[in-house]
């Protein structure tokens, strides 16, 4: 293996962004960190985190973390894999965390253990990852997932997405199948291609600016080369379907 090669320099590099930024994040959010944990021992079943197998960088299953916000058999019940607005596995206080997205923050953990990163390809639950064509796969397989990324972006409205689609009488499974799945396998393309420090740093900035502006189009002004959204994945779009 050639250790000057820029590619391996670029991840060394990545990783001790990742790993110092994270430390320093934990240590900031702590207190916030044991708030939450508090309300979780005292609410709903008494769940704090909740662990479930991810497939990770070549094709490694990996557990990530996330703070408890649907009940214990969630996995069994309702629509298993696929989430819903309003769902009602999922629990009163686990509904603020997953608004604001406060329950990916222990991901943070996973990223100081090595198994991922703050920025790349969205962890996958392996029967979502076998609904990618084998391109895909390739591609994703290859980078470390990250708490944030392209896909998280332009997804950050999924859980709507797809309440819409129900609600018009339809399976989300075909949702997913006709439209999520090709179009987030093309960002995570686009992101293979494009990656680099800088771009992780937009993607970076885009997350935060997201959190405070949850309607922004920022992300296709800064990265104007993304794959064209196909309108059935807007708000009107569903509708129409």
């Amino acid at each position: 293996m050639n250790i000057n090669n820029p590619k391996n320099k670029s991840s060394k590099i990545k990783r001790t962004f990742d790993l110092t930024a994270s430390l320093l994040g934990l240590l900031v959010i702590s207190p916030l960190f044991l708030v939450i944990i508090i309300i979780l021992k005292f609410t709903g079943e008494g769940e704090i985190f909740y662990l479930q197998k991810r497939i990770g960088l070549n094709n490694r299953p990996f557990y990530i973390y996330k703070f408890a916000t649907m009940l214990k058999d969630s996995p069994n019940m309702g629509n298993k894999t696929l989430t819903v607005r309003k769902d009602p596995r999922i629990t009163s206080v686990g509904t603020i965390l997953r608004l604001t997205k406060i329950n990916e923050l222990p991901q943070i953990l996973n990223v100081i253990i090595g198994n991922m990163a703050l920025i790349g390809p969205r962890p996958l639950l392996e029967i979502g990852y076998n609904k990618y064509s084998q391109k895909t796969k390739d591609v994703i397989c290859k980078n470390k997932p990250g708490i944030s990324g392209i896909g998280s972006l332009i997804f950050r409205d999924e859980e709507e997405l797809v309440t819409a689609f129900k609600a018009l009488g339809k399976n989300p499974s075909d949702y997913y199948k006709s439209y999520i799945y090709p179009y987030k396998g093309e960002l995570e393309e686009w992101y293979y291609y494009n990656r680099s420090m800088s771009v992780d740093f937009k993607i970076l900035f885009l997350t935060f600016y997201s959190l405070v502006n949850r309607n922004s189009q920022l992300v296709y002004k800064i990265f104007k080369n993304l794959p064209s959204k196909p309108h059935a994945l807007t708000k009107d779009g569903v509708r129409q379907l």
